[in-house]
């Protein structure tokens, strides 16, 4: 069994893995890091944990997009968008919605765990 050490938002994690299977987690780990980058900066002061929250979330909301488009009826086109920009502004716009509710996520959990 192999070990191998992976940071994720500027901290490291040491991982037990079966042998050979190092690399694969080392890229797994940065596309984790690059999503909890993305909740840092649309979030400044976000704890460790809700770092990792909105980072899976994206990462759900992805592999749920990736579902939808590999579910279509064969023969079905999607159109691409007019430009780079308007991509760009849906990806943008749908980061500020899974942003409100995360927050709106961390709030109620945030209330729920001082009245407890």
């Amino acid at each position: 069994m192999a070990e191998v050490t992976l940071t994720i938002g500027g901290r490291q994690y040491a991982i037990h893995c079966g042998d050979g299977e190092e690399a694969h987690l080392d890229r797994l780990a940065k596309m984790i890091d690059a999503k909890t980058g993305i909740a840092r900066q649309a979030s400044p002061g976000l704890t460790e944990v809700r770092q990792l929250l909105f980072a899976a979330i994206l990462l759900a909301d992805e592999v749920h997009d990736m579902k939808i488009k590999t579910e279509k009826p064969q023969g079905s086109l999607e159109l691409p968008p007019a430009s780079n920009e308007a991509g760009e502004e849906v990806m943008a716009s749908r980061m500020n919605v899974l942003a409100a509710r995360i927050e709106a996520l961390a709030d109620k959990l945030a209330g729920a765990a001082t009245t407890s």
